[in-house]
């Protein structure tokens, strides 16, 4: 008994962080946000801010989210002040895309996405993927056992054939 419980630490360990229980955001809602609850999902993660340039992909991210949620499309927009573009509180963000935006997809309370207190997802995606975002509304798609697929930039839109011809392939028919 004693070894297989060894083995089963040992491959407990060998797994990737987000296998082992998945990472958590606070949900700009109340409650908690668990990638692990969309696993058999592809999920399209972006950093947000509601004050940038790009802050109009709002948009193209719920067209995206409305085009392919019925097919188990999930959009996360993490609210982020790193780049010092976000309203001053989660409730200002959360009025503020409602006003605006009407958007019904989920998102984080103000969350840190670069730097030593970046949120231990954007901390993976920098040590095992390489990937740090140089500014607001990059995006990562995740596939539906949560690896990465694809990364972008701001200059992407989100309804953009480069995303969607990555996103289509991860959907059910």
């Amino acid at each position: 008994m004693r070894i297989f419980g060894l083995f089963i630490l040992i491959i407990t360990l060998a797994l990737p962080a987000h296998a082992k229980g998945g990472f958590r955001f606070a949900s700009i809602d109340g409650g908690k946000i668990a990638l692990d609850d969309w696993r058999g999902q592809p999920v399209l993660v972006a950093n947000t801010a509601s004050l940038c340039a790009f802050t109009p992909q709002y948009e193209d991210l719920q067209a995206l989210y409305d085009r392919y949620k019925d097919r188990g499309l999930v959009v996360l927009a993490v609210a982020s002040d790193d780049f010092g573009q976000e309203l001053d509180s989660n409730s200002e963000v959360k009025n503020f895309c409602d006003a605006n935006f009407d958007l019904d997809f989920p998102m984080t309370e103000i969350t840190h996405v670069r730097g030593p207190r970046a949120h231990p997802f954007y901390k993976w995606l920098a040590s095992e993927h390489g990937f740090t975002p140089a500014w607001n509304f990059n995006k990562v798609l995740l596939n539906a056992d949560g690896e990465v697929v694809g990364t972008w930039g701001s200059m992407a839109k989100p309804t953009s054939r480069a995303i969607t011809r990555e996103i289509e392939p991860l959907l059910p028919r």
